[in-house]
């Protein structure tokens, strides 16, 4: 339940911009508790215990990072530099951080500011121009010390990548346990939503729109199409392998040691925000493609994730097949895979939650 009180209006600012940052499937795994104008408790949670996308929350970890980083960008605007510390005490399934900001007296704002609240997925086709010497260049060093990132361009590589995130796609798609998860972030019919990810926004025709819909409805229809008439292979092809055709490029962010703990996922999701945001203020567009490392994850630590027959043999030859896309050496410092392109902005998106809708009440004592 949201908290309403009359607040700081530097601070509402810093929130209000800051709660644009990503999270996946627009879940939004963040509350606010107001302490006082320049201390505010950000409250974490994950979907670990009900999506199989959200391995140790870590996913869920990426985006508390983005929303942090997204935090220290919009008080900059204002002259103030955040400093976060995460709660040790708490567990890895409510991380929760103190910011406080502080003030910076001669600190300029950063010119990503402004493109927080534009920035957006945009799953649709994009041009297949390279990318500028400019451009990667930006990306590159818009990137903390500790990460880089790869490149796959050109034709070869670019249906390298697509190969991979349509295999992917047969693996999400036919698995009962990916099957709840679909169904409820989807907003049917929507052009926008802001808790869900809205139909429009897909990246498939309004036909397959209507089929995709009505089999979701119940895992016997789904099974049945899967099983019977080929029912991937309309969505798999629209929301997989054409767009992923049709790019500059596809990337990959890596860290300098494979990331094992909480906090190296926060990190990781700074850094991503920083890539993503420097992308917009381009006028490039970006598309995550996660979900490859997180199967690959399972395999390598011999996790199971499906009560079905074939599934982990499935993720078992994906992550083969990732980890041959991406190189052995980079194969385990991975943080984040997409793909990139210049191209007009997404005409459906996810919204947020309003703040207010965002905010909990101080805790006793406080």
């Amino acid at each position: 339940m949201g908290q309403t009180l009359q607040m700081d209006p530097v601070l509402e600012n810093i929130l209000e911009q800051a709660r644009w940052a990503p999270s996946g499937d627009n879940t939004q795994p963040w509350r606010f508790e107001v302490v006082d104008p320049r201390h505010v408790v950000v409250h974490g949670f994950d979907t670990r215990s009900h999506c199989v996308y959200d391995l140790d929350g870590h996913p869920s970890q990426l985006s508390l990072g983005a929303l942090l980083e997204s935090m220290a960008l919009a008080a900059s605007s204002h002259g103030l530099r955040m400093e976060a510390r995460r709660r040790l005490s708490l567990p890895d399934t409510l991380p929760t951080f103190d910011v406080h900001l502080l003030d910076s007296p001669g600190m300029l704002p950063d010119s990503l500011a402004a493109f927080l609240p534009q920035r957006s997925v945009q799953r649709r086709r994009l041009s297949t121009r390279r990318l500028r010497t400019s451009e990667k260049a930006a990306l590159a060093a818009s990137l903390p010390p500790g990460y880089g990132v790869q490149w796959f361009e050109g034709g070869r590589a670019r249906l390298a990548c697509a190969r991979l995130m349509f295999d992917n796609a047969k693996l999400r798609l036919t698995m009962p346990e990916a099957h709840k998860v679909h169904r409820d972030v989807i907003e049917w019919g929507a052009r926008y939503s802001s808790d869900r990810i809205p139909e429009q926004a897909l990246g498939v025709d309004p036909m397959t729109a209507r089929l995709m819909r009505w089999v979701m409805h119940s895992w016997r229809r789904v099974d049945f199409f899967n099983t019977w008439l080929a029912g991937t292979v309309a969505p798999r092809l629209q929301m997989d392998l054409l767009p992923g055709l049709y790019c500059a490029a596809h990337f990959v962010l890596l860290a300098e040691a494979p990331p094992r703990h909480i906090d190296d996922y926060v990190a990781a999701g700074r850094a991503m925000q920083r890539f993503w945001l420097t992308a917009t203020q381009l006028g490039l567009q970006l598309q995550p493609e996660l979900t490859p490392l997180i199967f690959a994850r399972y395999v390598r630590e011999r996790r199971s994730f499906s009560r079905t027959d074939g599934m982990q043999e499935l993720a078992q030859e994906l992550a083969a097949q990732c980890q041959a896309v991406l190189g052995e050496a980079a194969f385990d410092r991975a943080v984040f895979l997409g793909r990139i392109g210049a191209g007009p902005a997404a005409s459906a998106r996810s919204l947020r939650r309003p703040l207010q809708d965002l905010l909990v009440a101080p805790s006793p004592g406080q």
